[in-house]
Parts: structure tokens; C-alpha cells; sequence
């Protein structure tokens, strides 16, 4: 007998490691076990390895702790000692209280460790284990530095973005940066305005990534393909111009089933994959357009 949640074939799920530094390995789930994410399942986990102990970033979902700590144990015999989470979503943040029950010290933004304090929509008693919260909570001031097994690691608070509590985390001699969920290639753009994100800290999240990353920096989204920093150019100027559109179609009193009626994301849909696979009560780019026009309506 498996396990499902929300369609989650969890027992179809298999661990993919890359190794993309010299000790930094990228760990993903299998594609086609869930609809949410039907390229990969859940969200992908950074692991910085060496004589120091295990860094991780996010932590997947619950039900398949086991294997992700499989895949960690092919890596490394050393000791989980740290794990940050880049936003509060369950298939990055599910598996905290496992991993700080091994031993791990949790860092997250406070405004994601209050979106985790929120009573569970689902009843989960695990939800509300107090293991799940971040020890080391940090707002929007300067980046918080770690330096173990020969790298220097920067938690880069971005503000108010896909949620309210987003991170990137800098790897500076791998010259990477996971970036989380703000920007993905897999899917619209997805604001979650329910915990805190904003479209407009979302593009300015894109803008503060180009300018963070250098020419060889490889950008590692939650979703989707690896990129690098000229490859945001047209996901922002794409947004840009939906944006625009939905404001224009505002200004004209259009509803917002009207403007949803229009097809505003039409020129992009061949160029995004999964783009109108369903999200919520539509496709992806349809929960997009609502949401830009939830936060042009008011003003956010």
C-alpha cells in the first residue's frame, strides 16, 4: 500500500543526485509521481558536503525523508548539522522536523517561521511538530554568512516575493545560487499572495539576482532547469508585459474573468512548459493572471 496526498505518488518517487561543485550535490525527485510537479517531484534540495557536516537547503516532503537521507548517505557519512528552507511551501519545508530530529540546526526567514506557525488547513498533526521551526530566524538585513568545508554560504533574505519568507542561498566558491521558487521555468510565474508574496517583490527579486550573480553563476530554481543570469531576462520581461496588459485591461474596468477570458499569457504558452497544465482552479497561467490581478486591483 503507497502513500498519496493531493495525487503524490510518494512511493514512485526516486531521488536524483547531480553533483554540480566541487562538494555541492543537487538532489531532485522523479518526474510523473505527482500532478503539481510533473517535471520533478517536490522541491529540489541543495547539499553542501565535506569534513565539517552536511548543509542542506530545503527539505522535501515527509513521507520520503527515508530516501532523500539515502541519496545524502551516498554523498557523505558526516552529520546533517544545518538546513535552511527558501519558503515555506510543504515540498521544500515537510521534512524539517526529521532532519532537526537528526541532529540538523534549522535557519529560516521569521516571516516563514510565522506562515509555519499558521494552524494546518489539512488537520496533519505532524504540521504542528514545534521541530518544524526555524532555531536561527533572520529578517531583511544582510545575508547570513556560514563558512564550512571550504565554501562560504550566504542566506540572501529577498523580499516578499513567491511568499513573504523567501531565501537564496549563495555557495560563493561554487558559484551557485539556489534561488528557490520566485523564478521557474516549469509553469507560470506562481505569486502566493495567501502567504505573503507580491508580484512586485517578485520582479524585484529577478532584478536583485542579476545583479547578485555573475556571468558563470549557475542558478538553481525549486522547479524546472538550471539557468543562468541572462536567462531571467525574458521570464522578467515576460511578467513585465502580462503585467502591463492586465493593468491596461484594468484601467478599462474589465472584470477579472474577463481579463482571464483574454488569454494574456497566449504568446508565452508554447514557450512554458506545463504552463496550462491545471494549478489550483485552472492552469498555471491562469492562476498567473489572477494573481497579477488580485495585486494591480489593490494596489500591491
Amino acid at each position: 500500500m503507497f502513500a498519496r496526498a493531493q495525487g503524490m505518488d510518494y512511493a514512485k518517487i526516486e531521488i536524483l543526485t547531480e553533483k554540480i561543485g566541487p562538494n555541492l550535490y543537487m538532489l531532485s525527485g522523479s518526474a510523473g509521481a505527482g500532478p503539481g510537479h510533473e517535471d520533478a517531484a517536490g522541491g529540489r534540495i541543495g547539499v553542501l558536503a565535506g569534513p565539517d557536516g552536511i548543509f542542506m537547503v530545503d527539505s522535501q516532503y515527509a513521507q520520503i525523508t527515508d530516501k532523500v537521507v539515502a541519496a545524502i548517505r551516498k554523498i557523505s557519512p558526516q552529520p546533517i548539522r544545518f538546513l535552511v528552507n527558501t519558503h515555506v511551501h510543504p515540498d521544500h519545508t515537510a521534512s524539517n522536523a526529521n532532519f532537526v530530529r537528526m541532529g540538523a540546526l534549522l535557519f529560516a526567514r521569521e516571516e516563514l517561521r510565522d506562515e509555519l506557525l499558521r494552524p494546518p488547513a489539512s488537520g496533519n498533526a505532524a504540521q504542528g511538530d514545534p521541530a518544524r521551526l526555524p532555531v536561527v530566524a533572520y529578517g531583511m538585513g544582510d545575508p547570513v554568512k556560514l563558512r564550512l568545508n571550504g565554501e562560504v554560504v550566504d542566506l540572501i533574505p529577498v523580499r516578499a516575493a513567491h511568499t513573504g519568507g523567501d531565501t537564496m542561498i549563495r555557495f560563493e566558491n561554487a558559484d551557485v545560487i539556489m534561488i528557490g521558487d520566485f523564478y521557474r521555468n516549469y509553469g507560470y510565474p506562481f505569486i502566493d499572495t495567501n502567504n505573503g508574496g507580491t508580484l512586485k517583490g517578485a520582479l524585484e527579486a529577478l532584478d536583485l539576482t542579476m545583479k547578485v550573480a555573475g556571468p558563470n553563476t549557475k542558478l538553481v530554481p525549486g522547479h524546472g532547469t538550471i539557468i543562468n543570469r541572462t536567462d531571467i531576462v525574458p521570464y522578467r520581461d515576460m511578467m513585465l508585459a502580462i503585467q502591463a496588459k492586465v493593468q491596461q485591461m484594468i484601467d478599462q474596468g474589465k472584470s477579472e474573468q474577463e481579463i482571464l477570458a483574454a488569454k494574456l499569457t497566449t504568446p508565452y504558452d508554447a514557450k512554458v512548459p506545463g504552463g496550462l497544465l491545471p494549478a489550483g482552479s485552472g492552469t498555471s497561467a491562469d492562476r498567473f493572471v489572477r494573481r497579477a490581478y488580485s495585486q494591480l486591483k489593490t494596489g500591491k
